[in-house]
């Protein structure tokens, strides 16, 4: 099975080798047919510190690395 890959933006940093990327999705609500924007927050896994609040990153699934952690970054 593949794994995941999602597209988000970094809104914290503060914790060492960790960030936290909000990923939003958009879908057309069943009954309403409004686009409906949905946010997500994932904590990733960054080994090198590299990124900033605000920057535009890809992450994808891995194995667990902490209790928290089941994404890791793979592009800016």
């Amino acid at each position: 099975m593949p794994k995941r890959i999602l597209q988000g933006t970094v809104v914290s940093n503060q914790n060492a080798q960790t960030v936290t990327v909000s990923v939003e999705r958009r879908f057309k609500h069943p009954l309403l047919h409004k686009t409906v924007r949905k946010t997500k927050k994932y904590r990733a896994h960054d080994e090198t510190n590299a990124f900033n609040i605000g920057d535009v990153v890809r992450i994808q699934e891995c194995a667990p690395k902490s209790k928290t952690k089941r994404w890791e970054v793979i592009a800016s």
